[in-house]
């Protein structure tokens, strides 16, 4: 826990003074036709630097924590659990990265379609930098995080809090539960819901189809 906190200082800190790069990288990058960025105070920069420095000391840190969890519980492990443990990690990795990148590309064409309306109604799109920003980063880490219901989903059947029969039967309950916090995320558009909550229901169903398989092929 004390290194977990040292390493999450350093990383704020490191984000706090490395704020000018990403804003510069990400507003290149980031160019919608017709959408103005601009600051309303003039200290707004030090409210996105604190912004990425949470931020950037929150990735960073949870995989710390997520290994420090892994290697306090190895000692109670069987052989089989310490495989199964290992090959979730790399797994949640990619499907943290996966809905961390997928939220951003929502959000982005979300946010260009927004601006083409405004435009065409003859509305200026000027934009505070520190919302526009920091809806793109909570949004894209919030899906990030959401994503790894899968793994949660399969611990729970490891572990016999539920069955994949209990998952498929209740499918109606659980789809609502994840369109609400589809609903919970900007943007709140049509589109953009169906494109956030499509997938999160496509991991569903994987779920309980791979969680049968294993099930199977165990017997």
């Amino acid at each position: 826990m004390f290194f977990g906190v040292i390493l999450y200082i350093i990383s704020f800190i490191a984000g706090f003074f490395l704020t000018s790069i990403f804003v510069r990288n990400i507003v290149n990058f980031i160019s919608i036709e017709g959408v103005t960025l601009t600051a309303t105070s003039p200290f707004q920069y030090i409210q996105v630097s604190m912004d990425f420095g949470f931020f950037l000391a929150t990735i960073i840190t949870i995989p710390y924590a997520i290994y420090s969890l892994y290697v306090f519980v190895l000692p109670a492990l069987t052989q089989s659990e310490r495989t199964k443990l290992l090959k979730s990690i790399p797994v949640s990795a990619v499907l943290f990265v996966s809905g961390f990148f997928y939220g951003f590309a929502i959000l982005y064409y979300a946010l260009e379609f927004l601006a083409a309306i405004n435009t065409s109604l003859g509305v200026s799109n000027f934009w505070d930098i520190s919302q526009f920003l920091s809806q793109i980063l909570t949004t894209a880490a919030m899906l990030g995080f959401i994503f790894q219901f899968p793994l949660l989903l399969t611990l729970s059947i490891m572990l016999g809090i539920v069955t994949t029969a209990t998952l498929r039967s209740n499918r109606r309950i659980a789809y609502a539960i994840l369109l609400f916090f589809s609903i919970l995320l900007p943007p709140t558009d049509i589109l953009s819901l169906f494109g956030i909550v499509l997938p999160l229901l496509l991991l569903y169903e994987a779920t309980i189809a791979l969680n049968d398989r294993e099930k199977r092929q165990g017997r």
